[in-house]
């Protein structure tokens, strides 16, 4: 990734934008903080699954993707840890109390 002062890309634009449109992407500076970023303009895509989803995710800059697979891992949630049974128990009190059983 290459940076440019404001000066240097108002003279030499037509260079810059060639960089751009080749792939590159330039961060523009002004007194030596970026400012801006230049980058190829992306098209409006459809994902044809989950895989293409997070890949345009990833290009815009949405998500960062681990850099190593989980290779047979799985996620499962674990609650609150409560016994089995105590969000019933819970709603037929709540239930009993606003019928006034």
């Amino acid at each position: 990734m290459k940076a440019v002062g404001v000066k240097q890309l108002k003279a030499r634009l037509s260079e810059y934008v060639r960089l751009v449109r080749a792939g590159e992407t330039l961060l523009v500076t002004d007194r030596d903080e970026v400012v801006a970023e230049m980058r190829p303009a992306r098209r409006a895509t459809t994902a044809a699954g989950p895989e293409e989803a997070l890949e345009m995710l990833e290009e815009k800059g949405d998500v960062q993707r681990c850099a190593h697979p989980k290779v047979g891992w799985r996620w499962s949630p674990k609650g609150l840890a409560l016994p089995a049974g105590t969000a019933r128990r819970l709603l037929d009190e709540l239930r009993s109390e606003t019928d006034g059983r």
